[in-house]
């Protein structure tokens, strides 16, 4: 579950808690509602858990080493607009 999924879920949950009025026999819409915001806030911190510990690989490569005897050029570039008239 990703983050946003978690969020929606919060906020849908909070919606049939407080917003709704409407009775179904045998269901109890509010409790429903608690389900899902207790179902979104774990799969919220699962979330940035999984985030915050995801492990980054970088590669490190061994520059060549800088010869002093080296010559520098220096690459000018010239770009020519022609406006249309």
């Amino acid at each position: 579950m990703t983050i946003a999924g978690s969020i929606i879920l919060i906020m849908l949950g909070a919606i049939l808690t407080w917003a709704v009025d409407f009775t179904i026999a045998g269901l109890d819409i509010q409790v429903i509602g608690v389900i899902l915001m207790v179902g979104g806030l774990a799969g919220l911190l699962f979330g940035i858990w999984r985030l915050t510990t995801v492990r980054r690989r970088t590669t490190v490569t061994a520059a060549a080493p800088v010869d002093a005897t080296a010559t520098r050029r220096h690459v000018y570039e010239e770009r020519r607009y022609d406006d249309p008239i």
